[in-house]
This record gives structure tokens, sequence and C-alpha cells, in this order.
């Protein structure tokens, strides 16, 4: 799937989500927000401006989110992103009203929708994960000049096919039909036991 496949899935299978944004304390705060529109400009959410979490975005952009869909563990799906937000003001929020009704009884009145003021999530790099298949499923994506970062292990040349990564894997996504192995990253769990059981050091872990 696309980037733009999963912001319509957080739009509109997952819709609220936790977003943890930075304190002017420089501590990590989380709420719950909706997740109103997505389009090609990245997601959309309002909050009032005498809020918290207002104040917080005003002072410090960045916010990370998570979004999970399923009835329980094993049949869960769910969408990571991190990055910045912008204010785009109350342009927007005829269209929020429209597609999101349920609003109309928390703030019924054109007076008090006054206080609400609309945020954009347009840059920033996240992860789908897919707990519902077997091999699990992650893939990594990027909205607007979002940077990919390398995340997950990885097998150097240190490596001598001895197999002892993949009698230990969890979901069995090391392939042995090379030297050095290759990790399969997309069905990777990210657990860390293929390196505990390395005899040659050969599997690190990405710094980033």
């Amino acid at each position: 799937m696309t980037a733009q496949d999963y912001l319509y899935m957080l739009r509109d299978q997952m819709h609220t989500v936790v977003l943890a944004t930075v304190g002017s304390d420089g501590s990590p705060y989380t709420c719950a927000i909706d997740i109103m529109l997505a389009d090609t400009g990245g997601l959309y959410f309002l909050t009032a401006r005498g809020k918290s979490l207002y104040h917080r975005l005003q002072q410090d952009s960045r916010v990370a989110l998570t979004g999970v869909s399923g009835g329980d563990t094993l049949s869960s799906r769910s969408i990571s992103l991190q990055g910045r937000v912008r204010e785009i003001g109350s342009a927007r929020l005829p269209e929020i009203f429209a597609q999101n009704p349920y609003m109309q009884k928390i703030y019924p009145s054109a007076d008090s929708r006054a206080a609400l003021t609309v945020f954009c999530l347009y840059t920033g790099s996240g992860e789908y994960f897919d707990l519902s298949c077997q091999p699990i499923f992650r893939q990594r994506f990027s909205i607007g000049d979002g940077v990919l970062q390398k995340v997950g292990y990885y097998v150097t040349k240190r490596c001598t096919g001895c197999g002892r990564c993949q009698q230990s894997c969890p979901q069995n996504c090391i392939d042995c039909s090379r030297v050095p192995v290759q990790i399969i990253p997309s069905a990777c769990l990210h657990c860390g036991r293929c390196q505990q059981v390395c005899p040659q050091n050969a599997i690190e872990r990405s710094r980033s």
C-alpha cells in the first residue's frame, strides 16, 4: 500500500488515535484525538484554542501518533506516525463537521465553534504493523518531505551462514539461502533474538 492509503486508514478505520506532544517542561504528554480529514497534504485534526494541547502544539510542533484497529492483539493493525504539524485555522471546519457529523453534538452552534482551530500533520515518517497475518507484516512510509530512517536488524559480512539466527526467529523471517543470511524486514518483529544468539556477532541493530 502507499503512504496515502495509510493516511486514509487512519482516518476511516482507526479514526481515534493517541497523540504524543512535548510540553514546555520537556516532558511527553499524550491525549486521544480524532483524525478528521486526510488528503495529499497530510492528516487533519482539530482542538480548541483554550486547551493545553493547543498551547503545547504552539510551543513545539513535533508530534507522534498511533492508531489501532482490530478486536484483539492477533487481529490488530496499527499505524504509527511521527512528524510536525502546523496550524491552518478554521477554513476547513465546515468540511470537518460535514464529514464528522457527531461533532455537531459536541460543538452545536457556530458561536461555540469559534473556539476551534485545525492542525495538519504535513511531514513525517511512519510504519504500518499488521499482526493479523503470518508472518507479521510491517511497512515504512513517509509523507511530505519526511525521511525514512533505517530501523531494525541487519546482517554483516561476519556471518558464516550457521543458521542459529533462523532457528531462533519467532517469525522465520531469515533467508539462509545466501551468505551473509538476509533478514526479511517486512516480517521482522525487531525482537533482537537473532542478534543475541549469533556466535559471530554478525547481526547489528540500526541506531536510528
